[in-house]
């Protein structure tokens, strides 16, 4: 991640120029974490229009984290050779030239691919507009940039699906797309114009081409392997079996070389530090979790229960309600407070949420969709800023850009994975619970016979009849099967809190947990 210690010698902004230069770096934050939730809500929009499955469609999403993830080990690498400024401009023109390429896509394949580009690009901007954010504010300011950056990429996420929802059902949903276009033209002329006299140093450094080689394999294998396993059924199929010999192979290479190698594209070596690794294991697991049951939500809302986009947009919106409120407090007194006791808190309110919606029925109204969502704003403002304290508590100060790449790029390849891990098991689940429901459609079950006899009545031939009924099983087993989800995310994040007490973060000053607050 960048540091401020690369911008030592220039003063903190003044005035209108700190104020224009927040909201450029934080428009160009937003257009980037918007990007990685909008596509949730068009899924059935995108793949039928393009003519594939939901479940090819959700290759939109992952292709999208998964570049991010494999572009952030190389920020620091980019930074020190091209400069923060250049390269954060470059990161943003790149973005709007893959934003616009994704809206043309004429098929899923190019779409992939340029999602792919999209969040390779992506990269660098996150944290370089952490570390261009620091250097506008003076340090005793610091925690209301953080704060404020903070509300940026929580605002995001929860604009996305109503954002994406609308442009769907009302224009078309290459405009998804197309949106970033001005937004992102906006931001890089502004960054340009308020920070191109505040370059930092650069050097020539060697690059890591093996680690990131092997990195990308391994990675890259192991992602098709979970989004086509569910297709290909599993370990049954050669194809599978090879991506994932070929993930497992990659990962050990890529294990060995970077312990060895003296500028690794990615510093194991800060696994080491228990508060490191407890921090990233506990904010990455619940980061998959969080993430793919933002994805399952509206997809079951979609298919299932007949909501537009918009309605389904809506579900996932008034999680930024509390989250934007108590983000800022939670910054301001994270020293006050042990962090550990604001990670629990925040994993037991997951929990809670879970729970809720394990109880959704087909019935299930609006509200009682809603009221969950409201909750889990709660958890989310205890949720990212407490624990990248913990994982940053006892680094370094010139590794924190390390361990804060290190960190997010785990988060986000777990956020990947826990999209196609939650919708694999929502099929394998729906699957058994059809084949559960309709043994009991049968000569037997006077019901059954009832709801069929009526619906004969109603003019039905007894195939559109037995078709009718299949319709209402697959509903079923669909929610029975969204529920199995649920609940099982609700108990991983209780089983997440005793991995949180590993931890010892230290008491520390102001200044280094206000760098590490918006460490994600």
């Amino acid at each position: 991640m960048a540091h401020n210690a690369q911008f030592a010698h220039y003063p903190p902004l003044q005035g209108s120029a700190r104020l224009w230069g927040t909201i450029a770096l934080s428009a160009a934050t937003f257009m980037n974490v918007l990007d990685s939730s909008i596509a949730n809500v068009s899924l059935p929009a995108i793949a039928g229009d393009l003519g594939v499955s939901v479940n090819q469609g959700t290759w939109v999403i992952t292709s999208f984290g998964v570049a991010n993830a494999i572009a952030l080990p190389l920020t620091g690498w980019l930074s020190q050779r091209f400069g923060q400024v250049r390269l954060f401009i470059t990161s943003i023109l790149l973005f709007v030239l893959a934003s616009w390429l994704c809206g043309l896509a004429p098929n899923m394949t190019t779409l992939i691919v340029f999602r792919a580009l999209q969040g390779f690009v992506a990269g660098p901007m996150i944290p370089l507009s952490q570390g261009l954010l620091l250097s506008s504010y003076p340090p005793a300011l610091a925690g209301l940039a953080m704060g404020l950056w903070a509300i940026t990429t929580l605002v995001a996420p929860v604009l996305g699906p109503l954002l994406g929802g609308w442009i769907t059902d009302n224009v078309y949903w290459s405009w998804i797309f197309y949106i970033n276009i001005p937004i992102g033209l906006l931001s890089a002329f502004m960054v340009w114009t308020i920070y191109h006299k505040r370059e930092s140093i650069t050097h020539k450094l060697p690059i890591d081409g093996v680690g990131l080689g092997l990195l990308v394999l391994w990675v890259g294998a192991l992602q098709i392997m979970l989004d086509k396993g569910k297709e290909l059924d599993w370990f049954h199929s050669p194809e599978v079996v090879a991506l994932g010999v070929v993930a497992l192979v990659g990962f050990l290479f890529f294990m060995a070389w970077e312990l060895t190698e003296e500028h690794p594209v990615v510093d194991l070596r800060l696994f080491l530090g228990r508060n490191f690794w407890s921090g990233t294991v506990s904010i990455s697991i619940a980061y998959g979790l969080f993430f793919g049951n933002v994805v399952l939500l509206p997809l079951w809302l979609q298919q299932f229960m007949a909501y537009p986009s918009f309605d389904a947009g809506m579900m996932l919106a008034p999680v930024g309600f509390f989250a934007m409120i108590l983000s800022p407090i939670v910054g301001k007194n994270i020293n006050k407070v042990d962090p550990r006791y604001l990670v629990s808190f925040s994993f037991c309110v997951f929990a809670l949420v879970l729970i809720m919606r394990s109880h959704f029925s087909t019935q299930a109204d609006f509200a009682t969709i809603m009221l969950p969502t409201v909750i889990q704003g709660i958890a989310m403002s205890c949720f990212f800023i407490p624990l990248s304290v913990i994982l940053l508590s006892g680094v370094r100060p010139d590794k924190i850009p390390a361990a804060s790449g290190l960190s997010s790029f785990v988060r986000i390849v777990a956020g990947s994975f826990g999209t196609s891990i939650a919708t694999t098991i929502w099929q394998d689940r729906a699957a058994l619970h059809h084949a559960q429901l309709a043994e009991s459609i049968n000569q037997g079950s006077a019901t059954a016979m009832q709801v069929l006899g009526g619906l004969n009545n109603a003019g039905m031939t007894p195939e559109q009849a037995l078709g009718q009924v299949n319709r209402m099983i697959d509903q079923q087993a669909y929610t029975l099967a969204v529920n199995d989800v649920f609940y099982a995310s609700a108990m991983i994040f209780l089983l997440l809190i005793p991995v949180v007490w590993l931890s010892k973060p230290k008491r520390t000053d102001a200044a280094s947990a206000d760098s590490a607050s918006g460490a994600h």
